[in-house]
Formats: C-alpha cells, sequence, structure tokens
C-alpha cells in the first residue's frame, strides 16, 4: 500500500475520532436538580433565580455565586466561573450548563437567561379578542 494513502487514512481517522469527541462534549442534556446530582457528568439545570437569597460575586476568585431553584421547587447553590450575565436582574428563567460537585454546589461554566421578549402578544392581541 502506499504510504501516502496510509497517512492520509490515519489523517482522516484522527480528524473523524476529534469530530465526534468534540460532538458528544456538546451534547449536553438538561435535567433536573435531582438529575444532576444523580449524574457525575456535565448538564444543563433549568430554573429560576431565587432572588431573596445571597447572591454575589467574588472578584479574588471571579466567580459569581447564586440560588436556583428548579421546576420541582428544589434549589442549589451555583457557582459561576465569570460574572453575572447582564440580564440575570431581568431572566423568566436560568439555564446553568456544569456539574455537581462533591462539595454539593452546581460549578457552572456558562448560564444562558430568558428574559420576556417586547414582541410577545398578549392573549387578546392573539386571539382577536378585546377585554
Amino acid at each position: 500500500m502506499n504510504v501516502k494513502m496510509i497517512v492520509g487514512s490515519v489523517v482522516v481517522l484522527v480528524f473523524l475520532g476529534f469530530g465526534a469527541y468534540s460532538f458528544m462534549d456538546s451534547n449536553v442534556e438538561y435535567t433536573d436538580i435531582a438529575g444532576a446530582m444523580a449524574k457525575n457528568k456535565k448538564v444543563q439545570l433549568k430554573g429560576t433565580w431565587n432572588k431573596e437569597k445571597e447572591s454575589a460575586f467574588n472578584p479574588s476568585t471571579s466567580q459569581f455565586t447564586f440560588y436556583l431553584v428548579d421546576d420541582a421547587g428544589r434549589e442549589c447553590k451555583v457557582v459561576l466561573d465569570g460574572a453575572a450575565p447582564n440580564n440575570l436582574e431581568m431572566a423568566t428563567s436560568v439555564v446553568a450548563k456544569g456539574k455537581f460537585t462533591s462539595d454539593g454546589y452546581f460549578h457552572a461554566s456558562e448560564v444562558l437567561t430568558k428574559c420576556p421578549s417586547k414582541y410577545e402578544a398578549t392573549g387578546a392581541e392573539v386571539t382577536g379578542k378585546q377585554s
């Protein structure tokens, strides 16, 4: 067999392996707090920010800490690497990507927020009925 064919085949296989690994790493499932605690892998935790509990940015560690409540009413501490998202105050829901640590908190690498849209219509506008 030709040496160029062997080297080309190895390069293609390496790129296919890297592509498969990257896809599996980016494929992160949604779960609640109980599911995230049971899994020892990166997940997406959906819930709301508990504004009644303390939230703060620690400049020495560059981490933002807040509390998230999932749809089942369970609560956990979330530590985000970096500052708080700009629109966290207006957010109707929050998605934290990360995993639980042995210290009992959710270590997030990214936090996404969903804010109410100024373009969403009210119920009367959708149905065409005025009250």
